[in-house]
């Protein structure tokens, strides 16, 4: 079975109801989905898989915590890749082995679906500044690699790869502070785009406002916001983003290529850490 099909059929049922699963409102483990036994959360395109949030675990997990699955209940995918040796014969017939990653998948159910079994207890958060660690994350990111920002008056947000630049609209501009901290890790999340960041700069050369390499590109970018926010406990507001228009957009992008939301996935999870500052081994870019 394809399971880049179904990673993608499951995503584009979602978008046709008009509902897009990056913009899930949950902030941290215990309010996305994890597994009851490690208590660990899923990754970023899991998350948008999976139709609940809270507790999942395999069948043989929920068993041996003297769970019971239900009769007739219907388990959920969740993709990994898997390392497999790929042998490779070369012009001197000399045969290397190469690692390449396959993705697979395996079922879970959910804690809804299963019986014998009390939900975890949530440990309540009482950090109640989210919007204050929000700005801290911009203004680390913004200091670490040095980008240039510009704040105020204004009637478009944006980022410059020539001179390494945010443009945003003044915090004023905007209807809430949510909103403003979404379109600033946007624009971040594009800004992970240069070689010596996340290196999706081959990636974006021809694109340009409409066409399919601008469509996928916004998209990382959108699910790189949802995601910090997400992980600060900021709720996602409901921004022009989520239009029709562009809907149809991501839409069309994943009905001509099957492979992306994994891809894209991928990218904006990496982009997440790079901006975050989760993984220590970066290039200095300026």
């Amino acid at each position: 079975m394809d399971v880049y099909q179904m990673v993608t059929e499951r995503i584009i049922e979602q978008l046709e109801k008009g509902y897009i699963p990056w913009k899930k409102p949950w902030a941290n483990c215990l309010d996305g989905a994890f597994n009851r036994i490690s208590r660990k959360p899923y990754s970023l395109l899991n998350q948008m898989l999976l139709r609940n949030e809270g507790e999942y675990a395999t069948f043989k997990q929920w068993h041996q915590i003297g769970g019971q699955v239900k009769k007739g209940e219907k388990a959920e995918m969740i993709v990994f890749w898997k390392l497999q040796d790929v042998e490779e014969k070369s012009d001197g017939d000399e045969r290397t082995v190469k690692k390449v990653p396959i993705l697979r998948y395996y079922n879970v159910f959910h804690i809804s679906q299963v019986e014998n079994v009390m939900p975890l207890e949530k440990t309540e958060n009482f950090d109640t500044k989210p919007i204050k660690k929000a700005e801290k994350v911009l203004n680390n990111y913004i200091e670490r690699e040095k980008i240039t920002l510009f704040v105020g008056e204004s009637d478009r947000a944006f980022y410059r790869p020539a001179d390494d630049s945010i443009m945003l609209l003044g915090i004023t501009q905007f209807e809430s502070a949510e909103e403003f901290y979404s379109t600033a890790f946007h624009e971040c999340g594009h800004s992970t785009l240069k070689a010596c960041r996340c290196d999706r700069e081959a990636d974006n050369a021809k694109a340009y406002f409409g066409n399919e390499d601008y469509s996928k590109e916004e998209l990382v970018a959108e699910m790189t916001s949802a995601s910090i926010l997400h992980s600060l406990g900021i709720e996602t507001p409901d921004t022009f983003i989520n239009s029709a228009a562009y809907i149809q957009s991501w839409l069309k992008v994943l009905k001509n290529d099957k492979r992306f939301i994994v891809s894209a996935a991928g990218k904006a999870e990496k982009a997440v850490k790079y901006i975050l500052d989760i993984e220590q081994d970066q290039m200095i870019c300026k």
